[in-house]
C-alpha cells in the first residue's frame, strides 16, 4: 500500500497546480539566414568519390559500391559476438554471427544455455546466415546455469542434400570461440 501512496504523492507533484494541463502555444523561431555547409560529391572515372567539407578541404573517398560492405580481408574470417558479456542467470542473450559466405548455417554451442530439467550440460543454439554471412539470434541464460566461465563456440557450417536420398551433408568451414561469464542471479536485474 506504501508504494502505491508514493506513486499516487508523485503522480499530484508532476500535475500539481504550477504545470499547465492543457495545450501551451509556444513560440515559433524565426529562422535566420545562415549559411548552410554543403557536401557535394563527384564521381571519377576511378570510382572514387571526393567529397568537399564545411572547411572547403577535398577528400577522396574509396567506392563501397553503393552499399555497406564487409572489406575483403576479412569476408573469410569467422567472428561471434554475445552481448551483455556478463549476463546474469535467467536472463537473455543476443547473438551476433559472421561466417564465411559459402556458409548457410552457424551452430553455437555452450554450458550457459542449458535448460531446467534437462540430462545435456551441453546445448547448441542453431542460427540462420545471410548471404553475407550474418546472423542474429537470441539465447536465453538458464537459471540453473552455474555461475562462472563458460565458452561459446561457433562452427559455421554448409548444408547440402541430396533431394533423391535425403542424406544430408554437413560442412564445416570456420570456428570461432568467445569466453562468456555468467554471474548469480538478482531479483533487482528485473527492476531497472
Amino acid at each position: 500500500m506504501r508504494l502505491v501512496t508514493q506513486i499516487g504523492v508523485a503522480a499530484t507533484l508532476m500535475v500539481g497546480p504550477g504545470t499547465p494541463t492543457g495545450p501551451v502555444a509556444t513560440p515559433t523561431p524565426t529562422a535566420t539566414p545562415t549559411p548552410t555547409p554543403t557536401a557535394t560529391a563527384t564521381a571519377s572515372a576511378s570510382a572514387s568519390a571526393s567529397v568537399t567539407t564545411r572547411t572547403n578541404h577535398t577528400m577522396s573517398l574509396p567506392s563501397t559500391g553503393g552499399r555497406n560492405t564487409i572489406p575483403p580481408m576479412l569476408k573469410n574470417i569467422p567472428s561471434l559476438r554475445i552481448l551483455p558479456l556478463q549476463p546474469r542467470q535467467a536472463s537473455h542473450v543476443r547473438i551476433f554471427v559472421h561466417c564465411p559466405p559459402k556458409s548457410n548455417h552457424a551452430i553455437i554451442g555452450s554450458t550457459a544455455f542449458n535448460l531446467k530439467g534437462s540430462r545435456h550440460i551441453y546445448r547448441e543454439v542453431g542460427v540462420g546466415v545471410s548471404k553475407r554471412g550474418l546472423g542474429h539470434h537470441s539465447a536465453s541464460i538458464s537459471y540453473y546455469a552455474l555461475p562462472g566461465f563458460h565458452e561459446a563456440c561457433l562452427k559455421c557450417v554448409k548444408v547440402t542434400m541430396n533431394q533423391k536420398t535425403r542424406i544430408r551433408r554437413i560442412r564445416v568451414l570456420g570456428r570461432d570461440s568467445t569466453p562468456l561469464y555468467v554471474r548469480r542471479f538478482s531479483i533487482w536485474q528485473f527492476f531497472d
